[in-house]
């Protein structure tokens, strides 16, 4: 199948290591990955400001970008969320349906479509798991705890079958990290705060590294890591879905 690779600004920008993983596990696992030259950003951030009218020419261009592809995966549940829900393009309107329809979170590309089972991967840490409130609220990505149904999640799955991967229970599992995009420009003492309830959940419970589907959020918890030298690394779940995987599927 043929993939194109979405990878949002800021992954581009801060977290390329990010990028770099996400391309190599989907190599690893078959896809024939293609990086389109030509994305920018995906328009999310003025739409969270109020100014979504303003991202015709991003929606345009990105439909340009990635209308001939099977599949468009990214390493962002919060971007690929803002694609799949808001995507619109007069001129285009059917191509834009199709991406719409064939975006993909990288786990809910690999557990859905790529139905994998086994991952000959290993990183022996105790690792945290942070689930996202774009990812679990609006991609499905993990069951929301205030609902009376059987829990499941995505991402876990996927890091359970990492050899020596040890997640730590958490007592909120799906507590919002505080970061919310814009929301902790406008409201930078509330989102520090629940940053560090966030952290200080995985680090009562021995978590060495904490990982997540958006590195956003992960961007915000390792800001409040670092004031605090706690020691905790964070790491995108591709860094860990990754770690060793080439290796070991050769030998």
């Amino acid at each position: 199948m043929k993939v194109g690779l979405f990878i949002p600004c800021y992954i581009d920008q801060f977290y390329p290591q990010v990028g770099i993983a996400t391309l190599q596990l989907l190599q690893k696992l078959g896809c024939e990955v293609e990086y389109p030259q030509g994305q920018t950003c995906c328009g999310q951030p003025m739409a969270n400001s109020g100014y979504e009218h303003l991202t015709h020419q991003c929606n345009s261009l990105f439909i340009r970008n990635f209308a001939d592809y099977d599949y468009i995966v990214g390493p962002s549940g919060s971007c690929v969320l803002h694609i799949k829900e808001h995507l619109h393009d007069p001129a285009a309107e059917s191509t834009a349906t199709h991406i719409r329809q064939r975006i993909y979170e990288l786990t809910e590309f690999l557990t859905d479509v790529l139905k994998v089972e086994n991952l000959p991967a290993r990183f022996p840490c105790k690792v945290g798991l942070h689930q996202s409130c774009h990812g679990q609220r609006g991609l499905a990505l993990s069951q929301m705890s205030e609902l009376v149904a059987a829990p499941f999640s995505k991402p876990e799955k996927l890091l359970r079958m990492v050899e020596g991967v040890e997640l730590v229970p958490l007592d909120r599992q799906d507590e919002c990290c505080g970061f919310g995009g814009t929301f902790c420009v406008a409201e930078e003492a509330v989102s520090v705060k629940m940053g560090k309830d966030r952290v200080a959940d995985h680090v009562k419970h021995g978590a060495t590294v904490i990982t997540g589907t958006d590195v956003s959020c992960l961007m915000h918890l390792e800001g409040i890591l670092r004031r605090q030298h706690a020691g905790v690394k964070v790491m995108h779940i591709a860094e860990i879905l990754n770690q060793n995987i080439h290796e070991q599927a050769k030998s």
